[in-house]
């Protein structure tokens, strides 16, 4: 009995950082840290990343307004890291075509992407799942 009080917990933390092989779904930007400093998902819009199994494409959402395109790309997972390749930016062509590697792991509901830009700077970046 004392040995199943102590693996039930452990199934259960094992359970919930889960490994995929694919981003699919709907991912909405929930903050992060830049550098070591906190930012908050904005207010008065809203980031999302829609994943296939093998691209993604990122949008601004204001309310009452059309979803803005502003990003998309490839992505490929291998074990425990995430490589994203640019394909498109509204903002930028710094990153396009540049690929970037970032860890990743799920924790519920949450992508948690973490990663150094070519300019230097560290980032840890928190995604919900919307769908």
């Amino acid at each position: 009995m004392k040995k199943l009080l102590f693996v039930i917990p452990l199934l259960f933390l094992f359970t919930s950082f889960v490994k995929l092989h694919t981003l699919k779904g709907t991912w909405k930007y929930a903050g992060g840290y830049y550098n070591g400093h906190k930012e908050s998902a904005p207010k008065g819009y809203q980031l999302q990343r829609k994943y296939t199994d093998t691209s993604f494409t990122a949008y601004i959402i204001e309310k009452d307004t059309l979803p803005e395109k502003y990003q998309a790309g490839r992505y490929k997972l291998k074990a425990d890291s995430c490589m994203e390749t640019e394909t498109f930016n509204a903002q930028s062509a710094k990153l396009t075509g540049i690929t970037l590697h970032y860890h990743y792991v799920f924790h519920h509901d949450t992508l948690y992407l973490k990663g150094r830009l070519p300019s230097g700077m560290y980032v840890l970046e928190y995604w919900k799942k919307v769908r």
